[in-house]
């Protein structure tokens, strides 16, 4: 964290040092951007625990990336983002260089947006918004429950209240829906984010449609699903990127969700590995497992709640367990949104609670629908600079 804030101070004190912001190429590894930018491998990959090696597989294609040099090009700070919350920050302290995971500084903002549909749903809200994450997240979420070719008419409407992370005064990261409503045939239909962020419709029954089971039937959650957390014991921010699910050695582990095999076999940290590939560009992990079982190979395809392996201790790991990950386009998603059992319907005090959230959403419905609110496009945020390129502000470019 020191460091972090260090890496603000120098550049708002030496503008003689320039800050490159580049994006991270495509099939480009850690390893290989260390090389081709000269920086020493050793203290910057293989001195790193597994944790640490692990975020750096994290780095995706086309994320913004800031590189601060001084005057004579050497490079002094790295700014390399791994989700919406942390980031990796290499730094040269004195003459050698240092690896930490920092969180991203950014602010949420709850906003909204109301429109008559013209067209579809996917195209109005693209051409409102601009945003094409709004409007796959909205179709998404009535996926399975409403047939918009059958049932919608020109002039019905539609509305979403979600919120926006923004850093440095840009959006970035995916919008969380909090609530959507939709009005088809003068009946209207509503999806809302419940407190155990699950979706549920206006009568407490959860959203159907989500694809994937639990791979470990009747196992108890030991670890969930976080972008950053701050470790108090080893006094560091780490990331652990799926779900652990405790079971004892042995027991079966089920596909879940149909798909094919793309990866079967021992994998670093993660030990023995199964990576299942799905429709719409989804991808489940399966790691530490003991043994994989007989016919499971690379290629194969495989089904729903079928047994593809056995629970093990392989790896990184502590104890028996299963490793569960969930992948949309290779960026690490919390499978609890997703995976589940059986449809839920809230019952007792878990529906008492939803109900009075769903009576504030549909207050706030209410409100959005008389006032007609339109999506608001940014305008050119009024930001302290912090960040220059050759005595230039080059803050807009950094998002």
């Amino acid at each position: 964290m020191r460091h972090f804030l260090i890496f603000f101070l120098l550049i708002t004190s030496l503008f003689g040092s320039k800050v490159e912001t580049f994006r991270w190429a495509n099939g480009e590894s850690y390893l290989v951007f260390l090389e081709k930018n000269n920086l020493p491998i050793k203290p910057l990959y293989y001195n790193l625990d597994k944790d640490d090696q692990l975020l750096t597989e994290e780095m995706r294609a086309g994320i913004h990336c800031h590189m601060l040099r001084d005057e004579k090009q050497n490079i002094k700070q790295i700014l390399l983002p791994l989700n919406d919350e942390l980031q990796i920050h290499i730094y040269k302290d004195e003459n050698s260089y240092g690896f930490e995971a920092i969180p991203i500084i950014s602010t949420t903002k709850t906003e909204a947006f109301t429109l008559n549909i013209s067209h579809s749903p996917y195209y109005d809200i693209i051409k409102a918004t601009g945003s094409k994450k709004l409007a796959e997240i909205f179709v998404s979420s009535f996926k399975y429950s409403l047939n918009f070719k059958r049932d919608l008419r020109k002039g019905d409407t539609l509305i979403m209240i979600y919120d926006q992370k923004y850093r440095l005064g840009r959006p970035f990261s995916m919008p969380v829906l909090q609530v959507a409503m939709i009005e088809m045939k003068k009946k209207k239909h509503y999806i809302y984010l419940n407190s155990d962020d699950r979706f549920y419709d206006e009568n407490a029954n959860e959203v159907e449609g989500f694809l994937l089971a639990s791979p470990v039937r009747g196992a108890r959650i030991s670890s969930r699903f976080t972008k950053r957390r701050f470790h108090p014991i080893l006094k560091r921010w780490k990331a652990h990127l799926g779900v652990d699910y405790a079971a004892g050695r042995g027991t079966p582990i089920v596909a879940a969700g149909s798909g094919r095999i793309s990866y079967a076999s021992r994998l670093g940290a993660y030990g023995n590995l199964i990576k299942i590939s799905h429709n719409d560009g989804y991808e489940t992990r399966y790691a530490h497992l003991k043994s994989f079982r007989r016919g499971i190979k690379r290629g194969k395809y495989v089904k729903k709640g079928q047994t593809i392996g056995y629970v093990g201790n392989t790896g990184r790991s502590t104890g028996p367990h299963l490793h569960f990950e969930l992948r949309k386009n290779n960026v690490a998603t919390n499978p609890l949104r997703v995976v589940q059992v059986t449809t839920k319907k809230l019952k007792g005090k878990e529906k008492k609670a939803f109900l009075k959230l769903k009576e504030n959403y549909n207050e706030s419905i209410g409100l959005h629908l008389k006032n007609e609110t339109k999506f608001v496009k940014l305008s050119r945020p009024d930001t302290t600079c912090y960040f220059y390129n050759g005595g230039q502000c080059a803050q807009d470019r950094l998002y």
